[in-house]
Formats: C-alpha cells, sequence, structure tokens
C-alpha cells in the first residue's frame, strides 16, 4: 500500500509526524506499506526551521510541490496542478490530508477527480460560520472524503448530521496529543530564557488574521493582558506579521524593568512545548495551543467566541474571551490569581491515535489484497 501525506503548512508536520513513524513501525513489523510525504509550499519555506524535522523525528518532505502564493484561489489552483502531476507519476493507493487550508482542499479535490481513496484527518471540526474560508474548506473536504478521522464524539456528530455514512467515520482521537506524548521527555527550555521560572510566568501568542487586522481592539487587549498580569512576566514568541504589528504598538520590552511582552525569537518546537507546559497561563488565539493547554493542565484563554475543539471548554482548561478585552482581563486577573476552573484530559487523548489510523488503512479491502 502506498500512502500521499499531504502538509500545507508547518502545523501540519506536527500532527502527521506520528502517522509516519506508525507507518515506519508497520514497515519494520513486514507490512506491505510505505509513504511519501508531500509538502504543498517552498523547499525554503523561512517557517519551516531546520531543526523541525530533528525534533519530530522524521525526516525531511519528499516532494516539495513549490508553491508560494498570498491569494488563496491562485494558490488553489496552482496546488490542484502541480498535486495532479505528482499524483500522476507516483503510485498512489490512499491521499492523506490534514486540517483545513485552501492547499489541503485542492490536494483533496485532485485525490478524489483521480479515483484515489481519500482520507481526511482532524474530520467533522466547524464554526459555523460559513463566512469563513476554512469552513468552506472544511465543508469540502468532508464531503470528498472516504474516510473521516475524527478527534472526538462532536466531530463524528457533526459528520453524521451532515449525511456522512457511518462506515467512513472513525474517532482516532487527538493526533496532536500522539506528538506531545511522544516529545515530553524531549522537551527542553529556551536558552535564551534561563530567568524563567516555572509555573512563573504566561505565554502569548498571536496569529489570527483578523486580530491583528484591528489594531484598535488589539491594543486594547493587550494592554489588558499587560496591565492585569502585574509583575508576572509574559512571553510573546511571536513571528512574522503579528510580532512587526506588537513591535510598532511599542509593547516589547526594552529594558527588563518596562512594563511590556518580553519577546522572543521563534523558537523551536521543542523549546515552544517546553515553554507552554510549564506556563501559569496562556494567552492564545490557536486551537492546537488551547489543545496542548488542556492536555498538559495549563489555563488557557482563547482569543476568539468559537473553537472547533469544543472538548477544550467542556472538559478542558480552555475559556473563549472572544475580542472583547474586558472579558480578557476579567480572565487573566482568574489566572493569575490561581482560581481557574477544573480540568480534565479529554476522551482519546491517550497518543494511540496514529496507530489507530495505520491499523484502519491496512484494513482497507485493496490493502489486504495487496497483503
Amino acid at each position: 500500500m502506498n500512502i500521499c501525506i499531504v502538509a500545507g503548512a508547518r502545523p501540519n508536520f506536527i500532527k502527521v509526524a506520528p502517522i509516519v513513524r506508525a507507518i515506519s513501525v508497520a514497515r519494520e513489523h513486514g507490512r506491505d506499506i510505505d509513504y511519501m510525504l508531500v509538502y504543498a509550499g517552498r523547499e525554503d519555506d523561512p517557517t519551516l526551521e531546520s531543526s523541525l524535522f530533528e525534533d519530530l523525528q522524521i525526516n525531511k518532505p519528499d516532494v516539495f510541490l513549490g508553491v508560494d502564493c498570498e491569494n488563496l484561489n491562485e494558490l488553489t489552483g496552482q496546488v490542484m496542478s502541480a498535486f495532479e502531476q505528482y499524483l500522476q507519476t507516483n503510485k498512489t493507493d490512499v491521499v492523506i490530508v490534514v486540517d483545513d487550508l485552501a492547499s489541503t482542499m485542492a490536494a483533496a479535490i485532485v485525490t478524489k477527480k483521480q479515483g484515489i481513496t481519500l482520507a481526511h484527518l482532524v474530520a467533522g471540526t466547524r464554526s459555523f460560520d460559513i463566512k469563513m474560508p476554512k469552513e468552506i474548506n472544511r465543508l469540502v473536504i468532508d464531503g470528498l472524503s472516504d474516510l473521516l478521522f475524527t478527534a472526538g464524539m462532536g466531530a463524528n456528530s457533526i459528520a453524521t448530521r451532515e449525511g456522512a455514512e457511518l462506515s467512513k467515520i472513525y474517532m482516532v482521537g487527538n493526533i496532536l496529543m500522539d506528538t506531545l506524548r511522544f516529545n515530553l521527555p524531549r522537551l527542553k527550555a529556551p536558552a535564551e530564557l534561563p530567568e524563567l521560572k516555572e509555573r512563573g510566568y504566561l505565554v502569548f501568542t498571536l496569529n489570527r488574521k483578523a486580530l491583528i487586522a484591528d489594531k484598535e481592539n488589539l491594543r486594547k487587549m493587550v494592554e489588558r493582558i499587560i496591565s492585569q498580569a502585574g509583575d508576572i512576566p509574559v512571553v510573546a514568541p511571536l513571528r512574522g506579521r503579528a510580532a512587526e504589528v506588537i513591535e510598532e504598538m511599542g509593547f516589547f520590552k526594552k529594558s527588563p524593568d518596562d512594563a511590556g511582552l518580553l519577546r522572543t525569537e521563534p523558537l523551536s518546537y521543542l523549546e515552544f512545548g517546553w515553554l507552554t507546559a510549564h506556563a501559569l497561563g496562556i494567552i492564545t488565539d490557536s486551537g492546537n495551543v488551547a489543545e496542548e493547554a488542556t492536555f498538559n493542565g495549563v489555563p488557557c484563554i482563547t482569543l476568539n467566541s468559537y473553537t472547533e475543539h469544543i472538548e477544550t471548554v467542556k472538559v478542558g482548561t480552555n475559556v473563549l474571551v472572544g475580542e472583547d478585552a474586558e472579558k480578557l482581563g476579567e480572565a487573566v486577573t482568574q489566572m493569575v490569581g490561581g482560581t481557574w476552573k477544573e480540568s480534565a484530559i479529554p476522551d482519546r487523548w491517550d497518543g494511540r491515535s496514529a496507530e489507530r489510523i495505520v491499523q484502519i488503512l491496512m484494513n482497507l479491502p485493496s490493502a489486504e489484497s495487496a497483503d
């Protein structure tokens, strides 16, 4: 069985790494299964720091499609063209796509047009806001997929409600936890932050374009974070446009005695994992970071009015404050005051999702005939 795993952006590698390792284990046990890791972007993509693949214990992608453009429709077309050429020259039985990017949707469409089995990892997630491009991508990908690998019962219910056949839906658990559990012993404290004390600082991450674009409201939110944190350091390992905007607003500390955010250079995966695992609390607009916070039992504030992973709110440590500076301030006060809600780890966050996925693939009729 030949499997193609498609990654569209840096976070996708964190989710597919366990599948790569699980396939390698199956091969070592004599199973007829192999994979190719395909990246939609360029080989010199600056977000793919040299340490990423070493940290994740996987090889670099086998193929780079080389697509790099800002316009989502143009990107979709370029990925479709490049991925079609890949499938026409590489024997492929199953394509696994991850999450909800434009490049993910493009690969999904081409896969189905080529008559190849399509599997969607982290299927059944919805914001129920059809104005969001990613929501359209999710609907298209799930609608085309032959195999829907979901993280929990909520996602199962959504897929069923939208008409997916039960035989297509597999609750494999949260694949992100496979990576977290695998790397827990390997996490390392950031070398540039030796003064940090465990549970003695907050972490602030920012990436969502809409949040960054509304500068007036963003200024109010960051001001509340800084004021309510008081003497507790707020570490901000920001990248790209987020770092530029916060810099323009003058929120980064110029000296240790200043009020403001403690800026760091972008951290490696293992360093960032250590930073979030040992924080007093996390303020973020990232669903992945919120999931990791729930696993680590770290209080988390999400700067959004919804989350595709509602179990982080219902069961875990996550609280949604939208883009409301007042609610954010109140939540930070609770966070630093030690009055956060009780939490637990959701079902099937056990680190065996990739194992379940590979077992399902090996039991497909085509795989059984190949063996």
